[in-house]
């Protein structure tokens, strides 16, 4: 018995990358349908939930970020549906906030298709996922001091005035807890460190 396609929502403003994106998971077997602005793809999502929803941040009407807030709203009545930004700009005050408001995953523009398809399957295999990770990791005080301030969007210069610390002891304590949490960059070990309750952002 086959399975069913999984069914993934593209909420993109340039209508010519959104045909691209479909085509690219179509071709990977995913049920793609594509919505040209939050508005829209709000209603996509409440006629028809999907399994996973790509969205770009800078739209007009309705910015991604906005999209996701009205989700939250509607969270308890449609369950977790995986969510992840389509981005022209690699920012981190941009990524923070997406992850505060309970975004997945993010990938930049001009789209690595492999890395995105990655990620889709990655994600719809959440749940699996989880149970395989390794045995969370141990955070010392002062890593989870600094990571908890990471979290609330302080650079490390900041964090190091309010510790009285100076910047290149922040750095070392905020690499240390990367290294432990398996983690290629600051703002993804915040994450994993958020996800295994080691940080309350």
């Amino acid at each position: 018995m086959a399975h069913a396609r999984r069914k993934i929502l593209c909420i993109e403003d340039n209508r010519e990358t959104a045909a691209l994106i479909a085509e690219e998971l179509i071709d990977h077997g995913f049920e793609v349908s594509t919505a040209y602005d939050g508005r829209e793809g709000l209603l996509a999502i409440m006629q028809a939930t999907p399994d996973l929803v790509l969205c770009d941040i800078s739209m007009p009407t309705m910015t991604g970020f906005e999209v996701l807030e009205r989700l939250n709203e509607f969270a308890p009545r449609l369950g977790r549906i995986p969510f992840v930004f389509l981005t022209a700009f690699a920012n981190r005050d941009n990524e923070l906030k997406g992850r505060r408001l309970g975004a997945d995953d993010y990938v930049t523009k001009p789209i690595d298709f492999e890395r995105l398809v990655y990620i889709i399957n990655a994600r719809l295999a959440g749940v699996a996922r989880t149970k395989l990770l390794p045995k969370p990791a141990k955070l010392n005080d002062r890593e989870i001091e600094v990571l908890t301030l990471v979290a609330r969007g302080k650079t490390s210069a900041e964090i190091a005035r309010k510790l009285r610390l100076s910047k290149r002891t922040v750095d070392f304590h905020i690499d240390n807890a990367r290294v432990k949490l398996r983690a290629a960059t600051r703002t993804e070990a915040v994450v994993k460190a958020a996800h295994s309750g080691l940080i309350k952002p």
